[in-house]
């Protein structure tokens, strides 16, 4: 990512969300976009898959609460593409100074510019900090290509069954980065002798004047920010010292997960460069419906039908539980329909390992077809129960109302 890039892509727009979103509203507007662009449920369109890139790349940095700060500031700094101005007693004069003793590409310490004002050492490396962690370089002083740098994060997603998301899951995952080139060792040359760039001079980066008295830093198009020219270029990675690389990894999503939720794997994301660590693998997990059971949080649901009688003079119920025995359940008499009773211990698996409970939600079914016995019998409660209205509480109420 460039100076320029960074200053002037707005990833807020990327996102659809507003600067002052928080960041449940960003996870879920990331989530939204990245479910819908997603390279496997838009096999072939190129469109789709840069779509989810820049999705991927606002969401790193305003899913971050330290590089959204950056990024903010950055971009109230350089927002406007033009030079500073010095504050209230300052002269009004612009600053001299080139961004690249900022980010590492000249000497410690600050110029003086017009009317005394300092340069970058002004600042006392404030800005040199701040884009120093967003961009993987060093501070002031130090060359930017030469450090090590931090593997691409990567987003993948895996489907399971209501009961493996309940009870974990260990899952093959197969991924693809970007890794140094097994054909060249990673130098991008065929004889593992790659040449310093001239334009460069190896450092991966040039400047350029935008007025205002000030300069952009951006990776030099002739060795693509390498500052390393292969004279005879692989045939693999013509040259990039990187290739596709594909692996399968044994993922183990825990016990409890929910649909939705995103589980970071620290370091196993793409290898890094330059001895730099890798990056993180980020898994979003969808999970399937079950036919009997749902969920509510760290509980699960289940409707149990029970006939009128068992409503009615009370009883004991078996109620299934999921990947277990059945338990019993006391129906106490008189239960109304839609009662919903708590069987402890048998829901999902929490963090803590304990587990959440199954709430049974009790149905009270109507027979379709009586016999003639079983009339007789409703018919002989019917005369017994004469005068007795359930709905004369319900008429009185809308009265009052």
């Amino acid at each position: 990512m460039s100076t320029k890039d960074f200053v002037e892509k707005d990833y807020y727009k990327v996102l659809g969300v507003p600067k002052d979103a928080t960041e449940a509203e960003i996870k879920k507007a990331y989530r939204k976009l990245a479910r819908e662009f997603h390279p496997d449920a838009n096999k072939g369109d190129a469109k789709a898959e840069e779509r989810f890139k820049q999705i991927s790349e606002a969401n790193d940095v305003l899913g971050d609460p330290k590089r959204r700060k950056e990024y903010d500031e950055a971009r109230s700094l350089f927002g406007n593409g033009g030079g500073f101005r010095a504050g209230p007693g300052g002269g009004g004069g612009s600053f001299n100074f080139d961004l690249g003793d900022l980010f590492g590409g000249g000497p410690q310490g600050g110029g003086q510019g017009p009317q005394g004002q300092s340069g970058a050492g002004g600042f006392g490396g404030g800005l040199g900090d701040v884009f120093g962690g967003l961009f993987n370089r060093g501070g002031p002083g130090t060359g930017t290509r030469t450090q090590p740098r931090r593997g691409q994060d990567i987003e993948s997603e895996v489907t399971l069954s209501f009961t493996e998301a309940v009870d974990g899951a260990t899952v093959p995952l197969r991924m693809s980065s970007q890794a140094p080139c097994k054909a060249c060792s990673g130098t991008g040359d065929k004889n593992g002798s790659p040449r310093v760039c001239p334009t460069c001079v190896g450092t991966g980066q040039v400047s350029r004047g935008t007025g205002g008295g000030f300069s952009l830093t951006d990776p030099c198009v002739d060795c693509k920010g390498r500052g390393l020219i292969a004279q005879d270029p692989c045939d693999v990675c013509k040259g990039s010292g990187r290739a596709k690389s594909s692996r399968t990894m044994q993922v183990r999503i825990p016990a409890g997960v929910s649909d939705g939720q995103r589980i970071r794997l620290r370091g196993k994301g793409a290898p890094g460069e330059r001895g730099g660590p890798a990056g993180d693998l980020y898994v979003v997990v969808h999970v399937g419906s079950h036919p009997v059971f749902g969920r509510r949080d760290d509980n699960l649901t289940v409707t149990v039908p029970v006939t009128f009688v068992e409503a009615a003079l009370g009883g004991e119920v078996k109620v299934p539980t999921l990947g277990g025995p059945p338990v019993t359940l006391k129906l106490p008499a008189g239960t109304p329909n839609g009662r919903t009773m708590r069987a402890r211990g048998k829901g999902a698996v929490r963090k803590d390992g304990s587990r959440g409970d199954l709430l049974v939600t009790v149905e009270v079914v109507v027979p379709k077809d009586l016999g003639a016995e079983a009339r007789d019998a409703l018919e002989t409660y019917r005369k017994a129960t004469v005068g007795e209205n359930p709905r004369d509480e319900l008429f009185q109420a809308a009265k009052g109302a």
